[in-house]
């Protein structure tokens, strides 16, 4: 088994796949940092001045600690449940510009491998040479 998983790995299939998903993972975090650095300032300006990752939509508000007057707490703090829809769009759009930029990379490389010949057409089949010669010695 060992032996079949060093086959398999040396093939260079295990390899290129790495070698992707480690170019992937570097590709994603420059094109977050494109988004979040340079495209959602611009957009937030468009939308006075809003920062999207701070947009949220609140289910239930939180509440603070309560510290009795013995000084221990008498009640944990409870954190508010929102929806953090800012940060969904934000995600939304990384991933289009992401699919945007594969699709002109897969349209590139597929502009740029030679288009494969048509095949030959094929000759005629032995039975077709029979009824040829046979059609042309009726005619004589």
């Amino acid at each position: 088994m060992l032996k079949e998983f060093k086959e398999f790995a040396i093939k260079g299939n295990l390899i290129d796949t790495a070698v992707a998903f480690v170019m992937a993972t570097a590709f994603g975090k420059i094109i977050s940092a494109f988004v979040d650095g340079m495209v959602m300032p611009i957009v937030g300006k468009l939308t006075s001045g809003k920062d999207f990752g701070k947009l949220v939509y609140e289910l239930s508000a939180g509440s603070k600690e309560v510290i009795g007057a013995d000084g221990k707490v008498t009640a944990e703090a409870i954190d508010a449940v929102s929806i953090k829809y800012g940060t969904f769009i934000t995600v939304v759009i990384d991933f289009a510009i992401v699919a945007f930029v594969m699709f002109m990379v897969v349209k590139a490389v597929n502009k740029l491998k030679k288009a494969e010949p048509a095949p030959a057409p094929a000759g005629p089949t032995n039975e077709e040479v029979l009824l040829t010669e046979i059609r042309d010695a009726l005619r004589k």
